[in-house]
């Protein structure tokens, strides 16, 4: 299956529901996507092809649903699984990122052992929006000594409202790649 056609077999299996979690809001449910065995099976394989393709040794999934798109792309890359969880969620030693939300601030943390010095980690979530919490979890990765990002693969982008940009200095050259642009 070439690039183009797993974006559309992707982006078709992407259900807008609208006025959730408040009015106004296009939320984009990826249930859909996950319960379908070809859409899960293809999106999986283009994470793990970015995984090997960048080295990464560790991919990090964010907490939620980026957890769900990390894990298995992690195993078919032949990598560890690394959960970046909100406050409190993580037993033992933790390094903390704060970050902004719309209405206030967030704390995401990953445990203090999860990495070894030399390792490519690849950041995996769902939705880059705001860029809140993608530049959160760089920045997170990047307490963790000897660590490198090796890059930041997000299933969806909503290119409107600029995440992107806010994230560019955070990157450090790390590429960002999106598989939708909606």
């Amino acid at each position: 299956m070439t690039t183009a056609e797993t974006a559309s077999l992707l982006a078709a299996k992407i259900r807008d529901v609208p006025d959730y979690p408040k009015p106004g809001v296009m939320f984009k449910d990826i249930t859909p996507l996950l319960d379908d065995a070809n859409a899960f099976s293809a999106l999986v394989q283009e994470l793990a092809g970015r995984a090997q393709a960048w080295g990464a040794t560790k991919v990090v999934g964010l907490e939620a649903r980026g957890f769900i798109l990390a894990a298995p792309a992690a195993y078919a890359a032949g990598a560890g699984f690394v959960p970046v969880r909100k406050a409190g969620k993580l037993p033992g030693p933790v390094y903390g990122e704060s970050y902004a939300l719309e209405y206030g601030e967030a704390v995401l943390e990953v445990q203090q052992e999860a990495f070894t010095p030399g390792d490519r980690v690849l950041i995996v979530d769902d939705v880059l929006a705001t860029g809140g919490t993608v530049g959160a979890a760089l920045n997170l990765v990047r307490k963790c000594r000897g660590v490198e990002v090796a890059g930041v693969v997000v299933l969806m982008e909503l290119g409107f409202l600029g995440g992107r940009s806010r994230i560019s200095d955070d990157l450090r050259g790390a590429p960002l790649e999106t598989l939708l642009e909606v």
